[in-house]
């Protein structure tokens, strides 16, 4: 696999996975905002999202799309779940059809309820659906971007590309698995999100590490009851894309949907903490479409219920644990095979 690469998206992830990449192949970074591309390209920094981290001098930036999709012999969106199909309608006839396509959002699409993969073959039709993968795992931007070490998965069917873009990926810092489960991985990567929000929820309303560890193993359930009836294979809610990802949001004060949790405990409306944030929390838009699919396919979801409650409904934070704890008793195990 040649080693030229073309991320979509500016962000703190696409910034950082473009920071990672960069010593090891030809990259080309696409900002949509055409200033932040030049202070990227020309001051090697992203200060509006990556504040205080040096970016690689190798690294370039523009803010023509066409022009980095035509450079990428593969291509990874880093584009939020809401707007990855906008940026696609317009990149599509710059994106060669062999050309592996890694999706980094996290997060299902509104209305369609179509994970990222879906969407990009969508608006790819020519592309070879096997070589549209994702990139997933434990892996806060900042964390990445400052080379503390990390591990991942890489998940497309395409076995050979699978294993190309491992050795594409992976550093001394930055070790990567392949995994041919997209469906599983993405699923895993989309609810993870609602959960933290569960558990940033618990954080602010003053609850304790007991009560962290319960909705997180309990929202590992939920997570892997959707995910098996959507197709995923039960082994990947146990790994990277699945435990080792609901672990790191869930616990950590960078997680952005943890933050919009904690906030929304300590009595904050949601309107308000969206606003002050550049970044985007995914578990605040698919928290609905998550809800959709569990109820399309009969998945039981009591956390992820309880946030949509929280999110869209008005209920208050307050409730959300006394009515989880009230519901009717089960066996541990109950609906999770």
């Amino acid at each position: 696999m040649s080693e030229r690469v073309a991320v979509i998206g500016a962000g703190s992830w696409g910034t950082a996975v473009a920071a990672l990449l960069a010593p090891k192949a030809e990259v080309l970074l696409w900002a949509r905002d055409a200033s932040l591309a030049e202070q990227i390209d020309s001051y090697h920094a992203n200060d509006r999202y990556l504040p205080g981290i040096a970016l690689p001098d190798q690294l370039r930036a523009v803010g023509d799309l066409r022009q980095a999709c035509e450079h990428g012999d593969v291509v990874v969106l880093a584009v939020p779940s809401h707007g990855l199909r906008a940026v696609l309608a317009d990149a599509a006839p710059a994106v060669g059809r062999e050309a592996p396509v890694v999706s980094l959002a996290k997060g299902v699409e509104q209305g369609s309820l179509l994970r990222m993969t879906q969407v990009a073959a969508a608006m790819l039709p020519g592309h070879r659906g096997d070589r549209i993968g994702v990139l997933t795992g434990p892996n806060l931007a900042r964390e990445v971007a400052e080379g503390q070490p990390t591990a991942s998965v890489v998940a497309m069917e395409d076995s050979a590309a699978a294993s190309a873009l491992q050795q594409l990926f992976m550093t001394t810092t930055f070790r990567i698995y392949t995994n041919p489960d997209v469906v599983g991985c993405e699923i895993a990567g989309a609810l993870k999100n609602v959960i933290a929000i569960a558990a940033g929820i618990a954080a602010g309303l003053g609850y304790g590490d007991n009560t962290k560890a319960a909705l997180i193993t309990r929202g590992l359930a939920e997570l892997a009851r959707l995910g098996v009836a959507l197709g995923g294979d039960p082994l990947t809610f146990s790994g990277l894309a699945g435990m080792g990802d609901l672990v790191a949001t869930c616990t950590s004060p960078k997680s952005r949907n943890r933050h919009v949790g904690v906030e929304l405990g300590k009595g904050r409306s949601l309107d308000d903490i969206v606003a002050e944030t550049q970044m985007v929390a995914e578990g605040v838009k698919s928290t609905g479409a998550v809800l959709e699919l569990a109820a399309q396919h009969g998945v039981d979801m009591p956390i992820a219920g309880m946030v949509g409650a929280v999110l869209y409904e008005g209920h208050r934070p307050a409730d959300l644990v006394p009515a989880l704890m009230l519901r009717e008793a089960k066996a541990e195990l109950h609906g999770i095979r």
